[in-house]
């Protein structure tokens, strides 16, 4: 019985200092208050989507992904659908970083322009041949259910 007390007290001293620290970021304004009253995160968002991709290969994902037009946040204005897009991704993402562990991405900049270059020719074909050659595998897996 003591144990559901203490349980109890904890669970309640956590939501409130849940909503404490919710309050604090709405006075700090890293937060905002969309139209239907939710509260959604903007910069400083704890929860970010992990990946398993190096900062290059996830850059070259989502550069292709946007470059052909599968994603976009402005289709007719590329400039600002791409500034849109690295906002997104730095706010958002983490990559599979040098050490093993999750990196937040800071900036991405470099490696978009790299993805969209030349000069990277042959690690965009080293990239696109693994992404195929997973997506095959996958396309098998459903093949043979």
């Amino acid at each position: 019985m003591k144990k559901t007390k203490i349980l109890d007290c904890l669970d309640k001293f956590l939501k409130h200092e849940s909503r404490l620290i919710i309050l604090e970021r709405i006075l700090k304004k890293n937060f905002k208050v969309d139209i239907n009253s939710k509260i959604s995160a903007s910069v400083s968002n704890p929860c970010r989507c992990k990946s398993s991709f190096t900062k290059i290969e996830f850059a070259n994902l989502f550069y292709i992904l946007m470059d052909e037009g599968f994603l976009f946040f402005e289709r007719l204005d590329k400039k600002n659908n791409r500034i849109e897009f690295q906002k997104f991704l730095e706010n958002n993402f983490t990559y599979f970083g040098k050490n093993g562990r999750q990196c937040e991405i800071k900036n991405i900049s470099k490696e978009f322009a790299e993805s969209k270059g030349y000069t990277y020719r042959e690690k965009q074909i080293e990239f696109l041949d693994l992404l195929i050659f997973r997506l095959q595998e996958r396309k098998s897996r459903i093949e043979n259910w």
